[in-house]
């Protein structure tokens, strides 16, 4: 099959795939996922080829990119206590838990660390939407819920990062130097950035034809993802950290326009990458159930214990409140199948528990929303909400 034509039936699949999901009020990544599958290991009409797997790659920086630039660096500032607090007992929990559950299925001891790692992590992209749609976004329990969960996404790329280096090395730099060098970098590209995208912008009127704007973003991307991969570093760091970076500078219609192309087009490919390298066979061995079952059960009740013990004792959320945080926390998309996919490259994980963390991806981003939009909360005062005029 010539290139083009694997490429035509990659936007194929997507495209019917993704409507028809729709119309079943199932979960867009559920339907990239299921497409992969049938183009892939079922009817073999589509191989991962240098070409899809580069389109795939791209996709995932754009997938990390956006989840980056979905945060609201003022919430840090105004929420500290409270997303110290609620990441810190939403992280450490579910990776015990995780790290627990590979332990207990005999797996390695780099596959526990990459398991808790993957549990640690929640899916901004599903949580945003969902609490939009209710109208908690700019609301207290809204944006600790939001903040907690990019620091836990933070936190659990840094050390992903740091298991990398530490059993597939990329870099000949030692621990001792790598890991300050992975937790400055982001400040000084934050001082940075900011300046060289003034200058760039200076004195620049009238409308902008050619797009300098997103081609600016993009060079930025790309440039930091070389910087990255040059230090040893994976991809998925430089696109979620310049996400951040962005944040407040790409809002309106460049906004706009990178989701556009990046969800029109790269992030597609990726998840349809996903599906396509999923092994049908592994889903009729019960080891695999078991497995599944264990990770599934394991990361929903321990990301639900650990947000209600923060949000009720802790933070002092009502108890309706504290099981919405803690049903909040439960998706997981974008940082747990970025850290399959490269763990999968890495030959760090078994195809067994890369098959378990696809099925926790979708099975969590279904009942996540439904959760979310099924718990009822009592009226808040309106002195809770937040002002967000200053944002």
């Amino acid at each position: 099959m010539t290139a083009l034509l694997s490429f035509f039936v990659l936007l194929f699949a997507g495209l019917i795939f993704s409507d028809l999901f729709k119309r079943l009020h199932l979960p867009y990544v559920t339907a990239l996922i299921v497409a992969g599958v049938i183009i892939g290991p079922v009817l073999n009409i589509v191989s991962v080829d240098p070409t899809i797997s580069f389109l795939g790659g791209i996709g995932l920086v754009f997938l990390m990119f956006i989840a980056g630039s979905e945060i609201k660096t003022g919430s840090f500032k105004r929420l500290e206590k409270e997303i110290f607090v609620l990441a810190l007992l939403n992280g450490v929990i579910p990776f015990a838990t995780g790290f627990g559950i590979a332990w207990f299925l005999t797996q390695s001891v780099i596959t526990s660390y990459i398991l808790g790692i993957a549990f640690i992590s929640s899916s901004v992209a599903i949580i945003i939407p969902s609490l939009e749609a209710r109208g908690l976004l700019n609301r207290r329990i809204g944006e600790t819920i939001v903040s907690a969960t990019v620091f836990e996404d933070m936190i659990s790329l840094l050390l992903f990062a740091i298991v990398l280096q530490n059993f597939t090395p990329k870099t000949a730099l030692p621990l001792i130097i790598y890991i300050p060098l992975i937790i400055l970098i982001p400040f000084l590209l934050k001082l940075l950035i900011p300046r060289i995208e003034q200058l760039y912008h200076y004195n620049k009127r009238g409308r902008d034809l050619f797009e300098s704007q997103l081609r600016f973003v993009f060079a930025i991307l790309i440039a930091t993802v070389v910087l990255f991969e040059s230090l040893g570093m994976h991809a998925i760091v430089a696109g979620f950290v310049i996400g951040i970076i962005l944040s407040d500078s790409i809002r309106g219609k460049v906004e706009e326009k990178i989701r556009t192309i990046s969800y029109g087009f790269f992030i597609p490919i990726f998840f349809l990458i996903i599906g396509m390298g999923l092994d049908l066979g592994l889903l009729l061995s019960s080891q695999v159930l078991i497995s599944s079952a264990l990770i599934v059960t394991g990361l929903i009740a321990s990301k639900v214990i650990s947000g209600f013990i923060g949000g009720k004792y802790l933070l002092k959320f009502s108890v309706k409140e504290s099981l919405l945080i803690g049903f909040a926390t439960t998706p997981q998309l974008s940082t747990t199948l970025a850290v399959a996919f490269v763990a999968l490259e890495s030959g760090l994980l078994s195809a067994d528990i890369i098959t378990a963390l696809i099925l926790l991806s979708t099975i969590t981003a279904f009942i996540a929303p439904l959760a979310i939009r099924s718990i009822p909360l009592d009226k808040e005062p309106k002195a809770t909400v937040l002002n967000t005029k200053n944002k």
